[in-house]
């Protein structure tokens, strides 16, 4: 299915059946501040494994992050955050960074990775944090799998006809961004840069 959303004034009824989709263990794609993502409620297993299967990897090396409305319930899915960071995160969010954080016993086990920490993401999207605010928690995001020009990936229709027969419903907002998040690992005493991105390194210095 493809749905058509304003990207500023998301329409009620279309919010409905997406977070309508996601309740019932759908998987969508949708924009973001960066690029189109494929995500899923954060606790459907079923869900989560279909993304697993299309992008052809296992849970534990998918790169999962969090996708959050703010962070009012940060420390539901991140701990140890001292104050450096927190201040890090008021700065840069929300906006085009994702960061990555020690996960709290509230993170599903398979999406935690190996060093049991998660990503978090708040984009300055309203389609976004208007799903999220709808469906009470956040949902499950990584990137689209792009084995052709991602210039593809930008297009919504394009994107429905790759993938149309694999999610259950594809989100058009516009065309989207070619440039995902800039990734900053926050677990040390130091943030330290893991993938720039759209957002601006320097910005947060």
């Amino acid at each position: 299915m493809l749905i058509h959303l304003h990207p500023d004034n998301p329409q009620p009824r279309n919010i409905k059946t997406v977070v309508d989709c996601l309740r019932s263990g759908g998987v969508i794609i949708y924009p973001t501040d960066t690029i189109y993502g494929i995500g899923c409620d954060i606790y459907n297993q079923a869900a989560i494994e279909r993304i697993c299967r299309i992008k052809n990897i296992a849970a534990k090396n998918a790169n999962f992050s969090f996708i959050c409305r703010d962070l009012s319930h940060l420390s539901d899915y991140a701990k140890n955050i001292g104050t450096p960071t927190f201040r890090l995160l008021k700065k840069a969010l929300p906006g085009p960074y994702t960061f990555i954080l020690e996960a709290t016993k509230e993170v599903p086990k398979s999406l935690k990775t190996k060093k049991d920490t998660v990503g978090i993401r708040v984009p300055d999207h309203v389609i976004c944090q208007t799903i999220i605010q709808e469906l009470g928690h956040p949902i499950m995001s990584t990137s689209l799998p792009t084995d052709e020009d991602v210039e593809y990936f930008t297009d919504p229709e394009i994107i429905h006809d790759i993938f149309e027969n694999q999610v259950d419903m594809v989100i058009d907002s516009g065309i989207g961004g070619m440039i995902g998040s800039t990734v900053i690992d926050c677990t040390n005493n130091e943030p330290v840069l893991i993938r720039e991105g759209a957002g601006e390194w320097g910005d947060l210095l």
